[in-house]
């Protein structure tokens, strides 16, 4: 399950949510994020973390990124809190603990990282780490999308195009679709391509379709690329 982040799949997992680092001296980079992190900078220890979990400018090694992570969260770094879930949601570099993701998310989205409350409102979703509770994960959704995480829009989509504890409401699917594929969640796009494809919500249209299976795919989504081939190969 590995979109606590995003997919149709199900996602809850944006696994370590800064970006990659493109740098000229990435080695000087490593460097002085370490400088930093030792003194106590809590973003510094998450940024490093991340570059440990992706071996950007270092050598690959999640168990020094769960511990960088969980120095920048105990300095007051919510997205450190919240790529620590991860680690424990999929047990990278620590044994795998739902419950303590779930912990770990909390913090995070308590803390104010919107990213964090999908991820927990997943959990909750899918009952991991916590009784399920539907209710409780349509407002978690609600409050990430609120807060600018794309993927929260996303989850609450299909909520709505589920009738899952919520009035279903096609519409508002494609709304929220839309605004996930506009923040930068592929499977926002990926969804609102299949929406366009079959008509639901919006008029029929492959063109559209064509153009959100595209973005998609142009964002990495394996299955964006699949259906842009298969609709572009019937056109």
């Amino acid at each position: 399950m590995n979109l606590r982040y995003l997919f149709l799949i199900s996602i809850l997992v944006t696994a370590c949510v800064f970006p990659v680092l493109a740098l000229a001296d990435e080695s000087q980079e490593f460097k002085k994020y370490r400088a930093q992190c030792d003194r106590g900078d809590a973003l510094a220890c998450a940024v490093l973390g991340a570059m440990y979990d992706k071996g950007t400018g270092v050598t690959q090694d999640f168990a020094q990124a769960a511990a960088l992570f969980r120095k920048a969260c105990d300095g007051g770094n919510a997205a450190g809190c919240n790529n620590l879930g991860v680690m424990y949601d999929n047990g990278n570099g620590v044994k795998q603990d739902s419950f303590e993701a779930v912990a770990w998310y909390r913090k995070a989205c308590d803390g104010g990282y919107a990213a964090g409350c999908s991820n927990l409102g997943v959990m909750y979703k899918k009952g991991e780490g916590v009784i399920q509770d539907f209710v409780q994960a349509v407002a978690l959704y609600r409050n990430a999308c609120d807060g600018g995480a794309a993927v929260g829009c996303y989850h609450l989509g299909v909520m709505y195009r589920t009738g899952t504890e919520v009035k279903q409401d096609i519409f508002q699917a494609v709304a929220l679709y839309r605004k996930a594929c506009d923040g930068g969640a592929a499977v926002g796009c990926f969804n609102l391509g299949w929406m366009y494809h079959f008509g639901n919500g919006v008029k029929q249209s492959d063109t559209d379709a064509l153009n959100y299976f595209g973005k998609a795919c142009d964002m990495k989504d394996e299955d964006g690329c699949k259906n842009y081939a298969r609709l572009k190969k019937k056109r």
